[in-house]
């Protein structure tokens, strides 16, 4: 079993043991299981997934950083939300927002265009887990 903890500014989200934690990275999507080689990694705006006594469960989480190391995966995240939590109609407008501002910078350097990238991804991530995705 792993010891998965997922932390944000505003709170601890979920500490428990786990299976299996699946999380996107900035080098795509890394699964940790027991005794996994240690790591430490930026955390991409996406789905984190974690199995836990036979089921699965899945949260939207944004920026932040994940580490893997001694059985235990610390997730420290600008924000993460279930199911449950997600505004849907709110994260279709930030979506839309970062899709105008995004055209609207569209000749600028894709350095500059990052952040915007990220609050799409994110808005992206929650309409997603919540199964709003048109």
């Amino acid at each position: 079993m792993l010891k998965l903890e997922i932390v944000t500014p505003e709170k601890k989200v979920f500490d428990d043991e786990v299976e299996s934690v699946t999380v996107p990275t900035a080098s795509g999507e890394a699964g940790s299981f027991p005794n996994h080689a240690p790591l430490v990694s930026a955390l991409k705006p996406g789905i984190l997934s974690y199995a836990q006594k036979g089921g699965a469960e899945k949260m939207a989480v944004s920026g932040g950083f994940i580490e893997v190391s001694a059985n235990k995966v610390s997730v420290l995240a600008d924000s993460a939300e279930t199911f449950d939590e997600v505004d849907v109609d709110a994260a279709r407008s930030e979506r839309e927002a970062a899709e105008k501002a995004l055209a609207a910078a569209a000749t600028s350097p894709i350095e500059e265009n990052a952040q915007l990238q990220q609050k799409l991804d994110a808005a992206n991530a929650r309409i997603t887990l919540a199964g709003g995705a048109k």
